[in-house]
């Protein structure tokens, strides 16, 4: 696909100035929902300030979690204990050549193992908590940052229902714009199909690498074609974004509709994606992903919020 969005003309201290699909999507993402959160609560006459400043942390404590969920569920731990431990032992995806000599054949800052030649990274025993170099797993992110906002909305006393409506929208929002990212990327990648939407993404990429270390192709060979889940995913997410923002939130009745309507919505988008997908992401018992046991809970603390919030007498304070 294309894993550059593009680089600029000049260099800046020497070095290319280059904008990574995945980062530059995701950056996006975030400005929209900021914007989005920031200018709806001028409208609800709510602190823009505070919704601001939450939207920055949410942020930051989103990548810390995601970053985390990522680390212990993704099936990488043990990558990175031997980045730290022995990087000889961690394989590389990206290098220049599959069989080296010296290290300058490698690419990067990679070294060449002369005993095997093969290249290996460099020895990073802090590569797990640099959340630059990527590797994260959404759903760490949401509820890293959901526990954040909870805990500072209620500080602040901005309202943590109200709130969260106010995010939900923004929230499915900016993961359109990340999973188009991840497309980009080439990354959370599909399962082979022989349907009209099967891509292929690009020779020496993670999707590439899982079909020859597989023995679906050669070395040398264009990769098979498989679904374009994350294109799967930004639809649904751009659809319930539309859904949530357009449709329930003027006809809502009760603060924390439409947060649960994201965690219905989401979860069950997330459950059915997860079906197609291909990419090692944690699986339980053989079939079920992390990101499907998360999805249950989930879908059902919506299921519990909506029945709640029914209860309340309907509401009178402004949308």
């Amino acid at each position: 696909m294309r894993p550059t969005l593009f680089t600029l003309p000049f260099s800046l201290f020497g070095e290319p100035v280059v904008f990574p699909a995945y980062f530059t999507l995701l950056a996006l993402g975030f400005a929209m929902a900021t914007w989005l959160t920031t200018r709806r609560a001028r409208l609800l006459g709510m602190d823009e300030q505070r919704v601001l400043d939450t939207n920055l942390w949410m942020y930051f404590w989103g990548l810390v979690g995601a970053k985390v969920l990522h680390v212990f569920a993704d099936g990488h731990l043990s990558e990175y204990v031997h980045l730290c431990t022995d990087p000889t032992l961690v394989p590389l995806y990206d290098a220049k050549v599959r069989a080296c000599t010296e290290s300058s054949q490698c690419g990067y800052d990679y070294l060449c193992n002369l005993a095997s030649h093969t290249c290996y990274p460099p020895r990073d025993c802090l590569a797990a908590i640099k959340l630059w170099r990527g590797g994260f797993a959404y759903y760490g992110g949401f509820l890293f940052a959901v526990g954040f906002a909870l805990y500072y909305t209620r500080k602040h006393a901005l309202g943590w229902w109200r709130t969260a409506d106010l995010a939900s929208p923004a929230i499915a929002l900016g993961l359109f714009f990340g999973r188009v990212g991840c497309y980009l990327n080439g990354c959370c990648y599909g399962k082979r199909t022989d349907g009209p939407f099967g891509v292929r993404f690009l020779t020496g990429g993670g999707a590439w690498r899982a079909q020859l270390e597989t023995h679906v192709i050669g070395n040398g060979e264009a990769m098979l074609p498989v679904h374009p889940t994350q294109l799967y995913e930004a639809l649904g997410c751009l659809l319930l974004f539309i859904l949530l923002y357009f449709v329930l939130t003027p006809r809502r009745r009760h603060h924390g509709e439409i947060f649960a309507g994201l965690l219905i919505g989401y979860g069950l988008l997330r459950g059915v994606v997860e079906v197609f997908r291909d990419d090692d992401r944690g699986v339980l018992f053989g079939w079920l992903s992390t990101s499907q046991i998360i999805s249950l809970p989930l879908i059902l603390i919506g299921v519990v919020i909506l029945a709640l919030r029914e209860r309340l007498p309907t509401r009178t304070e402004p949308l």
